[in-house]
C-alpha cells in the first residue's frame, strides 16, 4: 500500500473520490451469498435506517499520510514513532497561521471574545459542552485554566486593591461540562452522546440562562448531545445571535450531507467556528489534534477577553508579572503555536526512553502510576483517554479487588475529597436521576437508545465520586502500594515545590525498587529548583525536561497544550508499540454507540478491501471483489455477538476478530470461524497476520 504525503487539499478530494466507491456495496442478499452471513435486524436497521451515523466520510476519520505505519514503527524505533505523532501536530500549527492571515476567520474568534468580555461585565457565565474528549476539553478550560488562574491572581499582592475594580465572583463565571457529568471524565457513559436531548437537559441542568454565553464545542462536528446543547441554548427566548457558539473540526462541505449538522449550519442563531486541520495522527482519535486546536483557540478567546478586562485596571509592572501585555493580540497567540509546536516535537529522544520503560512495564505485567499536582487536568485526561481509545480497563475504583487497570493517576493529597478538590477546584457534578430519567422515558423513542441511557443514567450520580479514591493518602499507600518492576512517573511545572506527600511518594517508588522518572515542562524547566529536590530523594530517577520559549501566558495555556500534546504522543507509541493499533488505526474500537458502529464498520472494510487488492492476496486467490460495507456491517454485528461467546481468553476485540474471520473466509474457509480467527490473533496478533499479505510501507514523515 503505497500513501504518499500531499497537500490537504488534494487529499481531501482524493479521500471524497475513494470513499464514494468503497462504499458502493453489493446488497445484502450478496453478501449473505458470499460470507454465509445473513445481516441481522440490528444491521439491517444500520446500514438502511442509520446513515447518518455513518460518518467515515468525514476528515477526521480518514488515516493520516504521515502516520500511516505508526505501528511497524513503534516496534522498531520509538523515536521514529514519536516524530512521526509529533509531526502531524504541524497541521495544526499550519492551520493557526492560515486563520491567523484570514479576516473573516479572525472576525469570528474577536466576536466570542467580545462575547465573553460582554458576558463577565455584566455578571453572566460562560459555558463550555462536549462530549468525550470535547467534554474533557470544556472541563479542562474551566478546573484546569480558569479556575488555576483566578486562584493565583487570589493570592497575588495586588488582589485586593483589584477585587474591588472587578465584576463580583469571576471565579465561579465560566463551567465546563461534559456530556454525562463528571463521572464521565473517568470513563464514557454509553448512549448519551447519541442523543440531543441530553444537551439539552444538561444546558438547564448549569442553570444557563438567555444572557449566558454557550460554546458547544465538537471535533466532528455530528455530534448529537452537542447539537442538542446549541439548538437548546439558540431557542431560549430572547438569545442574541453572538451568545451561542459551535465550534468543529470538520470542513462544512463534508458535513451538510448529515441532518443534525446541516441544521447548525444554516441555523443564523448559532455562531460557527470552524477548526479542520486535517485526518488525526490515530485514525478517528479526535482527542489528539482536533481537541489540542479547540483547546488553544478556546483557550486564547478566554485569554484575549481577560487582557481587555484586566489591563486598565493594572499597573505595568503587576501585568508584566500576571503575564498580560498590550502587544499581545489574538493574532499573534495564534502564530505563536507553532514555536510551541517545534518545541514539543524536539522532544522526541528525550521522551524514546520513558515510552520503552512504560511498554516494557506494562508487557512485564507490572503497573504505572502518574502523580501531579498543577499539572492535574492535563495529566488525569490522557490517561482517561487510553481506555476508549485502545480498549484498556478504564481506572480502578476503590471498591476492586484484582485491579484490572494498568495505570493511575494520584494526587499529593491526603484524601479522596481533597484528590477531586485539586482536579475539579470546584464541587463534584453528576446528574440525577430524578431530574434526567423521566425526560428519557418521555422523550426517547428508540427502545435500545433509552435503555442504554437508563442504565448510563444509574452510573453518572454524584455518589460516584465516592468511588474513585485519585489521592496519596495512608489508605493509597497500602492499597496501591509500588512494586519492584513498577514506574512512577511524576509529572511537574517548574514552578512547583516539592511537597511532603510528593516526596513521600518518590520515597515509595524508590524504596520498591520501581523505575522513576520526572517530567517537567514548562519555562526554565530545566533548571527548575524541584528537580534538585527530587534527584536528591532518587539519584537514579531519569529526568525529562521541555524548556518552553519564553512569552507572555497568563492562563499557562502553553504549557497545559505542550504537556497535552507530549502526553498524546507518548502514550500513542506505548500503545502502538503493544501492539494496540494497527498501522495508524484503532482495530480494538468498542462499538458501544452509533458512531462507534460505523467506525468499526468502516475499519473493517478498509483492512479487508486493502488486503484484497494487494499482489500477494490477489496472485494466491485472484481479483476478488471488494467487501461492501453492507458486508462489512453484517459482520461487525455478527462479531459482537460471537465474541461474547468465545472463551474469555479469546474475547478480543470485534473489528479485529471479524478482519481475520472475512479473510479466511474469502481466502477459501468453509464457513466464518471466529474460535479459529481468534487464536490466530492469540498466536500472530493482528500487525503479525496483515503482514504476510501487506508488508507495512515506509512513512512519510522521516
Amino acid at each position: 500500500m503505497n500513501h504518499k504525503a500531499q497537500p490537504m487539499s488534494r487529499l481531501a478530494v482524493q479521500i471524497a473520490c475513494s470513499l464514494s466507491l468503497g462504499v458502493a456495496s453489493l446488497s445484502s442478499s450478496a453478501a449473505a451469498d458470499r460470507l454465509g452471513l445473513p445481516p441481522s435486524p440490528a444491521s439491517d436497521e444500520f446500514v438502511h435506517k442509520r446513515t447518518q451515523f455513518q460518518l467515515h466520510t468525514l476528515l477526521t476519520e480518514q488515516r493520516h499520510p504521515k502516520t500511516w505505519n505508526l505501528s511497524s514503527a513503534a516496534q522498531a524505533d520509538p523515536q521514529a514513532a514519536l516524530e512521526q505523532l509529533f509531526s502531524v501536530d504541524e497541521d495544526v500549527a499550519r492551520t493557526f497561521q492560515e486563520v491567523a492571515q484570514d479576516p473573516a476567520r479572525m472576525a469570528k474568534l474577536h466576536a466570542a471574545s467580545a462575547a465573553v468580555q460582554n458576558a463577565l461585565r455584566n455578571g453572566h457565565r460562560i459555558y463550555f459542552y462536549g462530549t468525550g474528549s470535547t467534554g474533557r476539553l470544556a472541563e479542562t478550560l474551566e478546573s484546569g485554566i480558569w479556575r488555576p488562574f483566578w486562584l493565583r491572581l487570589q493570592a497575588d499582592p495586588a488582589w485586593p486593591a483589584l477585587a474591588k475594580k472587578l465584576p463580583p465572583d469571576l471565579l465561579n463565571r465560566v463551567r465546563g461540562e461534559i456530556t454525562g457529568g463528571d463521572r464521565a471524565l473517568i470513563s464514557s457513559l454509553e448512549g448519551f452522546e447519541d442523543l440531543q436531548l441530553i444537551g439539552a437537559l444538561q444546558l438547564h441542568d448549569n442553570g444557563i440562562g438567555k444572557e449566558d454565553v454557550v460554546f458547544a464545542v465538537t471535533e466532528g462536528g455530528e455530534t448529537s448531545a452537542v447539537i442538542g446543547t446549541a439548538l437548546a441554548a439558540a431557542e431560549q427566548a430572547g438569545a442574541t445571535p453572538d451568545r451561542v457558539w459551535f465550534v468543529y473540526n470538520n470542513p462544512d462541505d463534508v458535513l451538510r450531507p448529515f441532518d443534525r449538522s446541516r441544521k447548525v449550519l444554516d441555523d443564523p442563531r448559532i455562531q460557527k467556528i470552524a477548526l479542520p486541520t486535517g485526518p488525526q495522527a490515530i485514525t478517528g482519535s479526535t482527542r489528539m489534534q482536533a481537541t489540542t486546536t479547540s483547546l488553544y483557540a478556546l483557550g486564547l478567546v478566554l485569554e484575549d477577553a481577560l487582557r481587555a478586562l484586566l489591563l486598565p485596571q493594572l499597573d505595568t509592572a503587576t501585568a508584566k508579572r500576571l503575564g498580560f501585555a498590550h502587544s499581545d493580540t489574538l493574532e499573534s497567540r495564534l502564530r505563536s503555536f507553532q514555536t510551541l509546536q517545534r518545541t514539543v516535537a524536539s522532544s522526541a529522544e528525550q521522551v524514546e526512553a520513558w515510552t520503552r520503560t512504560e511498554a516494557a512495564t506494562y508487557q512485564q505485567a507490572h503497573r504505572a502510576t502518574y502523580l501531579a499536582n498543577a499539572a492535574l487536568m492535563p495529566v488525569f485526561v490522557d490517561v482517561t483517554e487510553r481506555a476508549p481509545t485502545f480498549r484498556l480497563a478504564p481506572l480502578d475504583p476503590t471498591s476492586a479487588l484484582t485491579p484490572s487497570s494498568w495505570i493511575r493517576v494520584v494526587s499529593p493529597t491526603d484524601s479522596r475529597e481533597r484528590a477531586w478538590d485539586a482536579l475539579l477546584h470546584r464541587p463534584f457534578h453528576g446528574l440525577d436521576a430524578r431530574q434526567y430519567k423521566p425526560a428519557f422515558e418521555t422523550q426517547v423513542d428508540d427502545p435500545s437508545l433509552l435503555d442504554t441511557a437508563l442504565r448510563s443514567l444509574q452510573r453518572a450520580g454524584g455518589e460516584q465520586q465516592t468511588l474513585y479514591d485519585l489521592s496519596w493518602s495512608a489508605n493509597n499507600r497500602q492499597r496501591i502500594a509500588p512494586a519492584a518492576g513498577d514506574l512512577g512517573v511524576y509529572l511537574t511545572y517548574p514552578d512547583e515545590s516539592v511537597s511532603t506527600l510528593t516526596s513521600d511518594w518518590i520515597k515509595a517508588f524508590n524504596a520498591a525498587k520501581a523505575n522513576l522518572i520526572v517530567v517537567s515542562v514548562g519555562q526554565h524547566a530545566a533548571s527548575a529548583p524541584n528537580l534538585a529536590a527530587i534527584q536528591t530523594l532518587a539519584p537514579s530517577v531519569r529526568r525529562i525536561t521541555l524548556d518552553l520559549p519564553k512569552t507572555n501566558d497568563p492562563l499557562n495555556l502553553g504549557r497545559t497544550l505542550a504537556l497535552k500534546m507530549l502526553l498524546n504522543a507518548h502514550s500513542t507509541a506505548v500503545m502502538a508499540r503493544l501492539g494496540r493499533t494497527v498501522g495508524n488505526t484503532m482495530t480494538a474500537v468498542q462499538p458501544g454507540n452509533l458512531k462507534l458502529i460505523g467506525r468499526a464498520t468502516y475499519l473493517l472494510q478498509s483492512h479487508v478491501n486493502s488486503v484484497l487488492s494487494s499482489e500477494r492476496w490477489q496472485r494466491a486467490h485472484g481479483a476478488t471483489p471488494e467487501l461492501s460495507y453492507a458486508e462489512a456491517n453484517a459482520a461487525v454485528f455478527e462479531a459482537i455477538k460471537q465474541r461474547s461467546q468465545l472463551p474469555k481468553d479469546l474475547q478480543l476485540p470485534e473489528v479485529e476478530l471479524a478482519i481475520v474471520a472475512v479473510l479466511e473466509k474469502l481466502a477459501g474457509g468453509a464457513d466464518l470461524n471466529w474460535n479459529k480467527a481468534a487464536q490466530t490473533l492469540n498466536t500472530e496478533g493482528l500487525n503479525g497476520y496483515l503482514s504476510a499479505w501487506q508488508p507495512p510501507p515506509a512513512s512519510s514523515a522521516r
